[in-house]
């Protein structure tokens, strides 16, 4: 299968810490949910909530998954202002993060 049949998947999971509220948290889900329109490099975008009955996500509660057209495109979006601006909103209530990239075959 060709290059041009996959996707890289930008996995995204976070914890928050005990003192983050539910308004901080909403507040951290609609900016994530923003960046798709700020970014072009984004090919698609989805997230949620852990609703797992095998009680193993480790205290992770939300799993964002960004997906790029090429590493070029991931590699812009690392450092887009507007990223950037959403890591710094997300700092102060941020717990434990899990990042995992792969390529997915389509």
């Amino acid at each position: 299968m060709g290059e041009s049949a996959k996707v890289l998947r930008h996995v995204v999971l976070f914890s928050f810490k005990e003192s983050a509220g539910r308004s901080q948290i909403r507040q951290i889900e609609q900016a994530f949910c923003a960046l798709p329109a700020k970014i072009q490099e984004i090919y698609e975008f989805e997230w949620g909530t852990d609703v797992s009955v095998e009680h193993l996500s480790q205290g992770y509660t939300h799993c964002f998954l960004v997906t790029f057209l090429s590493k070029e495109d991931r590699n812009k979006y690392l450092p887009h202002p507007a990223h950037q601006e959403f890591v710094s909103l997300l700092q102060p209530y941020l717990d434990q993060a899990l990042i995992f990239d792969y390529w997915a075959s389509r």
